[in-house]
């Protein structure tokens, strides 16, 4: 049977899981999103790109102009260079390209040497706590998960530079057996290959004995199901359609803390 779910995931169909099996299934692997479930941004975008500007002798530029500018010109490189390049370009070279664009759309150009330093400035803020932090209850939620025995992933549609050093900055990585990111892969959730990955690394190869938590309906509770793993949405922002998908029988919580009740008294462990 477990073979037969493997081959299923691996064409990306959902594999059909007869009730009594996922009944008695319990969890081998957790796998969490990043950015909204376990860690949120600081501020707004001109606190850093516009500060750095300024620091580097310029006029501070307007907050709104940046930011519209920011919008467009990351639509644009995801269109034109999506899951930031792949292996296409590195990382840096993709943020570097969608940075100068962002000033440009906003009506700030710099010269190359000045745009340089600015660059470097924002790049360094989101490597640093300067622009991230994280929830109170991740780190405590992960150690309960791998207290007991249960493998810790992280799937994401972002880029490996939060393996390297945003989720050590918060001590994380201890914690964590297994980081999967879009940059890497070369698709973004919910594409089933991204999932396909998670349980690879997981060594797992029946779907229903993993359960993805994220914040999007579409990216990571729909993606997750899809493939027959099971899923939890987040609702830290207390979206104004949570109610609804509740009322759907899509399994909401507030946070960990409710998370972890959710996991027990769904006799996962």
């Amino acid at each position: 049977m477990a073979a037969s779910l493997v081959s299923r995931v691996a064409r990306g169909v959902a594999p059909r899981i007869p009730g009594d099996q996922v009944l008695k299934s319990k969890l081998s692997t957790v796998t969490l999103d990043v950015t909204g479930t376990i860690i949120q941004f600081k501020g707004e975008l001109g606190d850093i790109y516009c500060l750095a500007a300024r620091r580097c002798g310029e006029e501070c530029p307007d907050y709104a102009r940046v930011y519209n500018g920011f919008k467009r010109s990351y639509k644009e490189m995801c269109a034109k260079y999506p899951c930031f390049g792949h292996n296409t370009m590195p990382t840096k070279e993709w943020w570097r390209r969608c940075v100068f664009m962002s000033f440009e759309y906003g009506g700030y150009h710099y010269p190359p040497t000045t745009f340089e330093q600015i660059f470097q400035r924002i790049y360094s803020a989101f490597g640093s706590t300067r622009a991230y932090q994280a929830f109170d209850d991740s780190l405590p939620f992960m150690n309960w998960i791998k207290e007991r025995n249960i493998k810790l992933g992280i799937v994401s549609n972002e880029t490996e530079r939060y393996g390297d050093g945003i989720l050590p900055m918060f001590g994380f990585d201890e914690a964590i057996d297994f980081t999967v990111f879009s940059k890497n892969v070369g698709v973004e959730k919910p594409d089933p290959k991204i999932f396909q990955v998670a349980a690879r690394c997981a060594g797992e190869e029946n779907p229903s004995r993993i359960l993805h938590i994220g914040d999007s309906l579409q990216k990571d509770y729909n993606g997750a199901r899809d493939v027959g793993f099971r899923a939890l949405l987040i609702d830290r922002f207390h979206s104004p359609d949570a109610e609804k998908w509740r009322e759907e029988g899509i399994a909401v919580c507030r946070d960990f803390e409710e998370a972890k009740g959710w996991i027990q008294d769904q006799h996962l462990l």
